[in-house]
């Protein structure tokens, strides 16, 4: 008796603590939609901004948002599949795998200001990039290169083992191995861990807000050394104009598009991790 008023206690502490999440969730979302929702227009989607963001649209902080996350998973990726190969596929110390997961996963739990800041140092000032889009796509990079990498390791850990003796019985050598079975049977990891990471990168504001993006003079960048509009950056720009209602009002539409863009890539995350994943198991 005693028992099951216990594990009736837990399972009634567990759904109230659910419920708050999902309700906070919600409650956030509708916020947004609610106070941004009246900004939303064609003008306001695909118009350049004027008078500092108070007047017209946002198309080219959104271009250039997506530009920014295009490029970070077009560095990342290659960096991230050989790691996770490295790991999985041609190293035997269980001692060299555990730290360097160890280090992985520490690189994923950095602050994001670190990131900016050290990342600009390096970038920015030793490599002489300075501020722009090219810092601004490197940093990034390196910060969705754990998630990238860990979706992919996993994805390579959880191939059958059939898979392998199979092409083993064809003759198959490691290297046609990793060519032929082993990569197009994580592709849904590779997907899954770049949507994931770009969803983390459209809402970084303090990485990039002083290496590669600007408020206001430029619309897109014309070269590598150019700087480039962001709605992260937007949006916190005409946030701090309290007093002002329509500028406030932009910020939240800015804000709408954002979760709108992160909503995307974590729905086709799951999509496409679901039919690559059914695609390699046939």
């Amino acid at each position: 008796m005693k028992r099951e008023v216990v594990e009736k206690s837990a399972l009634g502490v567990l759904a109230i603590l659910t419920g708050t999440g999902v309700l906070l969730l919600l409650l956030i979302l509708g916020s947004v939609i609610w106070k941004g929702g009246p900004a939303l227009s064609w003008e306001f989607l695909f118009e350049a901004s004027s008078d500092f963001g108070n007047a017209g649209g946002i198309y080219y902080q959104t271009v250039g948002t997506l530009l920014l996350m295009l490029g970070a998973a077009l560095i990342s990726m290659p960096i991230a599949l050989g790691t996770a190969l490295y790991l999985t596929e041609y190293t035997q110390s269980e001692t060299v795998k555990k730290v360097l997961r160890n280090l992985i996963y520490s690189l994923n739990a950095m602050p994001t200001i670190l990131f900016g800041l050290v990342g600009y140092l390096f970038f920015g000032v030793f490599l002489n990039t300075g501020v722009s889009w090219l810092t601004g796509m490197l940093i990034l990079a390196v910060m969705i290169l754990p998630t990238l990498q860990v979706s992919i390791q996993e994805a390579i850990e959880g191939i059958p083992e059939k898979y392998r003796e199979t092409g083993m019985s064809l003759g198959l050598d490691h290297l046609a191995q990793v060519r032929s079975v082993i990569i197009p049977h994580s592709w849904h990891g590779m997907i899954t861990g770049v949507l994931l990471g770009l969803a983390r990168a459209a809402g970084e504001t303090a990485a990039i807000m002083f290496t590669a993006t600007t408020f206001s003079g430029i619309l897109l960048p014309q070269s590598w050394a150019d700087p480039v509009p962001t709605l992260q950056t937007h949006i916190l720009v005409l946030a701090q104009d309290a007093v002002n209602s329509a500028a406030l009002t932009k910020a939240w539409g800015a804000a709408l598009i954002l979760l709108f863009i992160v909503f995307i890539l974590i729905s086709f995350s799951f999509l496409l991790r679901e039919r690559l994943k059914m695609e390699a198991e046939l």
